[in-house]
């Protein structure tokens, strides 16, 4: 059995050349430090049994990375996705070395073999054995920039899965949809999903409801959508387009197996799901939204954002109940980042926001306009004066990739708050729907708590 993914990598050309020239000063992204990793296993082959299970398609491993770059820039295409980096991983225990390496040559050859420059690596360091492919996004034959379609995607696993029948392994046969990278990396990492919390959350609803009328309103009270029709039962938080079956989240939550558990630990009673403000929002934030209105202060949106998913204070107690809540500490990182850059740059309004991105937009135009200038100005430059010029070219290119990156955040910090209002009115009117339910229960319920347990 192998499952197989595949994903771009984003990056500059500039990237790739530095990275060669000096790979123990290179600093790359997030994004290519794994492909940048199973090159560095060419020199530094702790993982691959000493470089025996690292191969080249159309290239020399040792110099593939250089080989790469003539490409790109003998086709002039040094822009957009740099490479592309997947896996074919197999069942622990079901496949030998030597068979997994030669299975992930087979398939690279296949897929990309006739035009793409590839590397592939065969890692034996995790409980499982896998192929990692990493190749280039431009062709070596006539200068096409690979494009993977769900066409290929599906071409991808049927080859897989044809190699692996003729290798004796098993296949899956039923397979589902994986999640995204970042999210699998998130999932991983022990961090607040969509999924992570939809499990937690239906968790406390199948413990708490004692029959299933009751889980439907616990997790309904939450704010989600629920489909318990039919033999898979699916729920979704509104903002999202499709249902998640619960039999994906855990492949033992079928209609039998929730019905068999419910009221695990409703033994006086059904639970009620609660939906919290904090308690510790300082009186200057507690007016910075209001429902269904645009939130034009959008620093003060923020602070308030940051007391409800309790990261202010530090060192509270408060943790928010609202899945909506919970699913946004994942982004806790961008969160800090952006009200740094706001409070760095005396940003407190959606029109400081506007004249920031406008001032720094003007900037860098007139930067990029400059730096043509420059490098005019080395072509007619004597030997002598070239040095001094690219140094000055060299420290604007630096200011306009800090002003691209300002931009970046303007336009960032933009949505976000778009996003936060959106949030904060689903929570606001999953909880006046609450309330509004609550009103129209018979007083008969009141009057059952008044009795004394038996």
């Amino acid at each position: 059995m192998a499952t197989t993914s595949l994903w771009h990598i984003k990056g500059r050309l500039k990237d790739l050349i530095d990275y060669v020239e000096n790979p123990e000063k290179t600093m790359p992204n997030e994004d290519m430090q794994d492909f940048f990793d199973v090159f560095s296993y060419v020199k530094n082959p702790l993982k691959t049994n000493e470089g025996e299970y690292v191969s080249a398609i159309n290239a020399l491993k040792e110099t593939a990375l250089q080989q790469m770059i003539l490409t790109k820039k003998q086709y002039q295409k040094t822009g957009g996705y740099i490479a592309w980096h997947g896996y074919q991983s197999f069942k622990p225990d079901e496949v030998t070395p030597e068979h997994c390496h030669e299975i992930g040559l087979k398939l690279a050859g296949e897929m990309w073999g006739d035009k793409y420059q590839i590397i592939v690596a065969t890692h034996l360091d995790k409980g499982h054995l896998h192929n990692h492919f990493c190749f280039n996004s431009v062709s070596f034959i006539d200068g096409q920039k690979y494009n993977y379609s769900k066409s290929e995607q599906k071409r991808l696993r049927e080859a897989s899965d044809r190699l692996c029948r003729e290798y004796g392994l098993s296949v899956i046969e039923n397979p589902k949809k994986a999640p995204s990278r970042p999210l699998y990396l998130d999932e991983k990492n022990g961090k607040p999903t969509r999924y992570n919390v939809y499990r937690e959350d239906l968790r406390e609803a199948i413990n708490g409801s004692r029959d299933l009328q009751h889980m439907m309103k616990y997790l309904a009270d939450k704010g989600y959508e629920v489909d318990f029709s039919g033999s898979h039962w699916k729920m979704k938080l509104p903002k999202y387009k499709h249902f998640t079956r619960l039999d994906t989240l855990d492949e033992r939550l079928t209609p039998n197996f929730i019905q068999s558990c419910l009221g695990g630990a409703s033994r006086y009673g059904n639970y009620k799901a609660k939906i919290s403000y904090s308690p510790h929002m300082p009186e200057q934030y507690k007016n910075a939204w209001k429902p269904h209105q645009k939130t034009t202060g959008i620093l003060a949106l923020y602070y308030y954002w940051c007391y409800q998913l309790g990261i202010f204070p530090k060192g509270t107690d408060y943790k928010p109940t609202s899945p909506l809540m919970k699913e946004e500490l994942r982004k806790l990182d961008a969160i800090t980042t952006q009200v740094r850059y706001m409070s760095k740059h005396n940003i407190s309004t959606l029109s400081d926001l506007h004249a920031d991105r406008e001032k720094n937009q003007t900037e860098m135009n007139k930067l990029i306009d400059y730096r043509q200038h420059v490098r005019n100005k080395v072509r007619r430059a004597t030997p002598a004066e070239k040095e001094k010029i690219r140094e000055e070219k060299r420290c604007v290119t630096e200011r306009i990739t800090e002003l691209r990156k300002r931009l970046k955040y303007a336009d960032r910090i933009e949505k976000r708050s778009a996003h936060i209002d959106d949030c904060l009115n689903q929570i606001y009117d999953t909880i006046e729907n609450q309330r509004s339910n609550r009103q129209k229960q018979p007083v008969k319920t009141a009057r059952r708590r008044e009795e004394p347990l038996r």
